[in-house]
Parts: structure tokens; C-alpha cells; sequence
């Protein structure tokens, strides 16, 4: 055969030319590229691949929604198999309904989709006082989200047409009350019972282990005397406090920031007022306007003549509730506390002073300045500490930028080192040990941060000792890290666990003796049951456990209650077992009227939720769903 291709190597050339190129003509190099970099298929649906990077791709998006809606989520419960099997399984339940949509023709009218872009929030925020959409704010919302006002409205369209494949089934489910009243009375049945517990506690002086058999125990189990993975560290982080460490202020620049804020820094005046309000309603005519004007130049001329019947006029006179009854007094306020007209009439009094008519949105004011009080200015000196730090830190948000980008460079450019960085920026080096992947109870900065642990135990900062990549941690925090010494994670020696060794192994062993102990019990009080020492009977029901475990409640419930008493036998793993004596089958107290109208709404999403899922089923029936990667099994199980 090789001889044949060896001496005849032209033909051979040709042959597979004739086999390769109509492939790159029909396809394209770029096209057969693109699908050996798709991988393989991992589901189909209605005939149409979910590939191995679809997979990946969704998955990714959906850990980096979960990331920033809970930035402190352990990682690896987002990359875990049965977190990634669960995207596979959205991605498969989209086309299925995608695919229900295109085959019934489901559509969506313009007027359905105006209605559902009416009841959306965020919409409505855009709308303007008249009522009418802001248009470019609208399309500036979604231009931020990388979309046009068109793909927005078809993906809502999208979204409604597949809504309508499950909602025939949803909006028409039925739950007669017959028959949620025989689930519900099920449910919710008490029971008389006796339970006799058979607990380890009761055989551990019972349990003397060999040596063997702790050694045996600690050869089977070595994931339970494990030491975690773990290094000792250092990092450098730059934030404005560290930026502003290296800022000189001016004291020059320092007065001019006190000329310019004087009045901010030095307090806030504050002024008591009285006033008489003559209301003028909004809309008012203007011969009400012309008759308000009138009584107040009445009342203004009165508290003109006689200032010191100021307060008794607006017991009588002021139509503001809230101050007349107390002589118009509206106690101290500041700037920015009253409308627009009022404030700048109330501060160009002198104290004791009587204004003109005053004008705002409520009507006509007469305002009486009654006192002044605010802090008394205070000088530079006094301020200059205050002031310092205030221009630092301004000047130390100009100057961060600049900072982040040497920062970044620097940790990369001399990435065996945090030395150069650290003197560069005046940084401090911090250290800790023991620090693991994820962060500890209790951890401040970034050693609670799980991305900057995440790239902490990279492969390059593991491996190589190299610093990690420049970190943005929060507003204005830069971080970056490298491991000074690691050790993986490792079984610990027999000698340094054998006490724990020692307490699991008498504890399964006590488990066990109690087991056997409680089913020899269960046999011979089935056999006579006067010979039986049980505790006092109790009542139990689901909603009212008691002390007793869950899997004692299940048990009692679900024993045969035809023949009464029953005996029942329950496996409680190292809690032991319990024998369980049935006496009786007690009815159900009729529920409050409230109680039972909610436990039927319960009852009917139940069954609404168990309807779609069966008609889902039967969509993925139809529409041939293959899902070609083995579902994860739970741990718990």
C-alpha cells in the first residue's frame, strides 16, 4: 500500500484535491473553520444543534449576570457540573418554545406589543409631563445596552409569542375543590403516634475500634482529612488615600479653595419666621387672584401699623394650617428649605422686619423675620486641617488615572516583583498567610474579594510566581497580588488525624448498634406488642414536627393507616433509628376562611405549575429533544 502511494504520489495528489476542494467551494474556509471550532454537538432541538460553544457561551453569560448581581458567590457553585447542566437545560426549554412558536404560527399584533411597552417601568420613566415617550432618552437607554429601539421590540415581541405557548395551558388550568380538598386534607392529617429513638449516644462506651480499623477507615476515607490548599501572600492596592499620600498641597491653592467655600465650610445661618398666608388655589381666576391681593394688602397694612399684633392676626387670618394656630411661626429653616420666593424675601430681612407682599406657587406671604442664628465663621488656620484633606483628595481623583494606568504597567511589565510598583507609587506591601481560594469568615479589602482570589491562584501566579493582572476591586481600588509560597491541598497524616479518626469511626459504629438494636425492638414488638416500652403518645402533623426529625414525620404519615396501630422501622443514618407506633388517624382542624382560601391558591399554582410541566414534556416529545451529555448527579443523594 505504501509503495502505491510512493509511486504513484502525483495521482494521490489529485485524489485528494478532487476530495477536499469542492468541500472549501461549498462551504468556505472560514465556514469549515467555524464549525470545527463550534465542537460538538450537545443537544438538539426540532433538529437544530445546541453546539459546545453555545453551550459554553450561555454559560458564560449567565455567571457574569449572577457575578454582578452577587459579587461574593463562591465560583465554583457557578461552574460546577449541575450549575452548567442547568443553562443546557434553559437553552434547550428556549428552542423548544421557539420552536412551538414558529410551528403554530404565533404571533404578535402591534397593538399587544404597544400595551406591554405601556405597563413596562422603565418606559414609563421615559415619558414626558405630557404624557408622550422621550424618543432620543429612549433610544440613549438602549444604545447603552447595545441595541436599537427595533431589536428591543422584536425581542419583546419575542418574548410575548413564547409567553403565549405555555400561557393556553396556565391561563386555563382547573383545580376543583373536590379534589384539592382531598390532596390538602391528606396533607395536612395529624396523627397519635409513639416514637422510641435509638440514638449513638446511647452505645458509644459500647464501641472499642482497633487500630486496624481506624487505619482501615482512614485509608477509605481520605476527602475527609483533607488540608485545604493554601498560600502565603502579598499584594499592593492603589486607592485615593494612597494617591493623595503623595501630594503636596499649595498653600496658596489651600486659600483660594477657603475664599471659594467659606461660606460652605463655616456653618449654615439659619432664620425664624412667621408669616400670613392668603391662599390662592392653582388655576385660581383672575378676579380671585385680584380678591386674595386685596385682603392681603388689608392685612399687611394692619401688621404695618401695629407689628406687635402680627402673631394675632395670623391666628385669625393665615390660611396655611400648619403654622396659624401658632401665630404664623415656622421656626428656624435654612437656605433651600422654602420655596424659591420666600427664602430670598425671608434672607433680606433684618430681624424684627415686616416684608411686602411676597408672591410664591401658595399665594400671597407677609413674612415676619423673628430671630438669626448660625455658626460663626471660622478662619483659615482654623479650617486649614480640614481644608488639606478636602484639596488632597480632589487633587488625588485628577491624578488617579494616571496612577491606575502606571500601576497596571508596572505590575505587568515587572511581574516578579511587587517591589518596583510599590516604590514607584510610595505603596505599602501587605502580607498574609494561610489565605485559601476562597475568602474567610471574617476577611476585610482584598483578601474578601473572590475575584482577586480567583486570579491569585491562577496558573501563572501559582506556577510562576508572577503578579496577578491589575484588579479593579471597587470605586477607585486597584489591586494586585502574587504567591510568595504555596502548598497544595493534601491529605493529613494518619498520626496528626487519628482522634478525628478515632470519634468518626466510633460514631458510625454507634450508628450501627443502634440501627440493629432499633430493628430488633420494631421485630419483637411487632410480634407482641403489650411487651412494648414506648414513650407517651403525641400528636403530629406537618406543620407541627416538634422535636422530631423529618424523615420520623414522613414515616408516621405515610404508614398504612388501615390497620391500626402500625408499626413503622426508620433509618436515621447517624442520628440512629426510631420504631414508630400509629394509633390513630386524627381529622384535620377546619382551617380560618383566610387560611383556606390561601392554601387553595397554593394548591392551584401547584397544579397550574404541574400542567405546564406535562405539556412541556410532551413539546419536547414532539419536537425530538436529545440531550447527548449525562445529567450531573446530586451529591446530596
Amino acid at each position: 500500500m505504501f509503495d502505491f502511494v510512493r509511486k504513484h504520489n502525483k495521482v494521490m495528489q489529485w485524489l485528494l484535491f478532487l476530495l477536499i476542494f469542492p468541500s472549501f467551494v461549498l462551504f468556505g474556509l472560514e465556514g469549515y473553520n467555524r464549525y470545527r471550532e463550534r465542537g460538538e454537538t450537545v443537544a438538539k432541538v426540532d433538529g437544530r444543534d445546541i453546539t459546545q460553544q453555545d453551550w459554553d457561551n450561555a454559560h458564560k453569560q449567565q455567571v457574569d449576570r449572577i457575578r454582578q448581581q452577587a459579587p461574593n458567590v463562591d465560583p465554583k457553585l457557578l461552574d460546577s457540573p449541575a450549575a452548567k447542566y442547568s443553562t443546557l437545560e434553559r437553552m434547550v426549554r428556549d428552542q423548544v418554545l421557539a420552536a412551538a412558536v414558529e410551528h403554530n404560527n404565533l404571533t404578535v399584533g402591534d397593538q399587544r406589543l404597544a400595551r406591554e411597552l405601556q405597563k413596562n417601568e422603565l418606559i414609563a420613566m421615559l415619558r414626558k409631563p405630557d404624557g408622550s415617550l422621550d424618543v432620543e432618552r429612549y433610544r440613549q437607554l438602549l444604545a447603552a445596552q447595545g441595541m436599537t429601539p427595533e431589536m428591543f421590540e422584536n425581542s419583546m415581541r419575542g418574548e410575548l409569542a413564547t409567553r403565549q405557548v405555555l400561557g393556553g395551558v396556565t391561563d386555563t388550568a382547573l383545580a376543583g375543590a373536590a379534589q384539592a380538598g382531598v390532596s390538602l386534607n391528606s396533607y395536612f392529617e395529624r396523627r397519635e403516634v409513639q416514637v422510641a429513638r435509638f440514638t449513638p449516644a446511647d452505645f458509644q462506651a459500647k464501641v472499642q475500634p482497633t487500630d486496624a480499623e481506624l487505619e482501615a477507615f482512614y485509608q477509605a476515607n481520605p476527602k475527609l482529612f483533607q488540608a485545604p490548599e493554601q498560600a502565603s501572600i502579598e499584594w499592593v492596592m492603589l486607592d485615593l488615600p494612597a494617591v493623595a499620600r503623595g501630594l503636596a498641597v499649595n498653600e496658596q491653592d489651600l486659600k483660594n479653595y477657603y475664599d471659594q467655600n467659606a461660606m460652605r465650610l463655616g456653618g449654615q445661618e439659619e432664620r425664624r419666621a412667621s408669616h400670613i398666608l392668603v391662599a390662592v388655589p392653582k388655576g385660581a381666576s383672575a378676579d380671585d387672584k385680584a380678591k386674595a391681593r386685596a385682603k392681603a394688602e388689608a392685612l399687611l397694612a394692619q401688621v404695618k401699623k401695629n407689628p406687635e399684633s402680627f402673631a394675632e392676626v395670623a391666628k385669625k387670618n393665615s390660611q396655611d394650617p400648619g403654622s396659624a394656630a401658632n401665630g404664623g411661626d415656622l421656626d428656624y429653616f435654612g437656605r433651600g428649605a422654602m420655596t424659591k420666593p420666600f427664602e430670598d424675601a425671608a434672607f433680606a430681612l433684618k430681624k424684627g422686619e415686616i416684608s411686602g407682599l411676597v408672591e410664591s406657587d401658595f399665594g400671597f406671604h407677609i413674612i415676619k423675620l423673628t430671630d438669626i442664628r448660625g455658626e460663626k465663621p471660622k478662619s483659615f488656620a482654623e479650617l486649614k486641617p480640614q481644608l488639606e484633606a478636602e484639596v488632597q483628595k480632589q487633587q488625588a481623583q485628577k491624578k488617579f488615572a494616571e496612577a491606575a494606568e502606571t500601576f497596571s504597567n508596572t505590575v505587568y511589565e515587572q511581574s516578579d516583583s511587587l517591589k518596583p510598583v510599590a516604590d514607584k507609587l510610595k505603596l505599602e506591601i501587605h502580607k498574609a498567610d494561610n489565605v485559601t481560594r476562597l475568602p474567610a469568615p471574617g476577611a476585610t479589602g482584598p483578601l474578601a474579594n473572590p475575584k482577586f482570589l480567583q486570579a491569585l491562584f491562577g496558573p501563572d501566579a501559582v506556577d510562576k510566581k508572577r503578579n496577578t493582572e491589575a484588579l479593579e476591586i471597587g470605586g477607585n481600588q486597584m489591586v494586585s497580588g502574587r504567591i510568595v509560597s504555596h502548598q497544595p491541598a493534601r491529605t493529613k497524616p494518619f498520626a496528626e488525624v487519628k482522634q478525628q479518626v478515632r470519634d468518626l469511626v466510633v460514631q458510625q459504629q454507634a450508628a450501627e448498634l443502634a440501627r440493629k438494636d432499633g430493628q430488633e425492638k420494631l421485630a419483637a414488638w411487632k410480634a407482641k406488642p403489650d411487651a412494648a416500652t414506648l414513650p407517651a403518645a403525641q400528636t403530629v402533623s406537618r406543620q407541627d414536627a416538634g422535636k422530631l426529625p423529618g424523615k420520623v414525620i414522613e414515616a408516621a404519615l405515610r404508614a398504612d393507616a388501615s390497620a391500626l396501630p402500625a408499626w413503622v422501622g426508620v433509618d436515621l443514618g447517624p442520628e440512629g433509628f426510631a420504631v414508630v407506633k400509629v394509633n390513630k388517624v386524627l381529622p384535620r382542624e377546619t382551617p380560618a376562611e383566610a387560611q383556606a382560601k390561601a392554601e387553595m391558591q397554593q394548591y392551584t399554582r401547584a397544579w397550574t405549575a404541574a400542567e405546564a410541566q406535562a405539556y412541556y414534556d410532551m413539546l419536547k416529545a414532539r419536537f425530538k429533544v436529545q440531550i447527548n451529555v449525562a445529567k450531573p448527579k446530586d451529591d446530596a443523594q
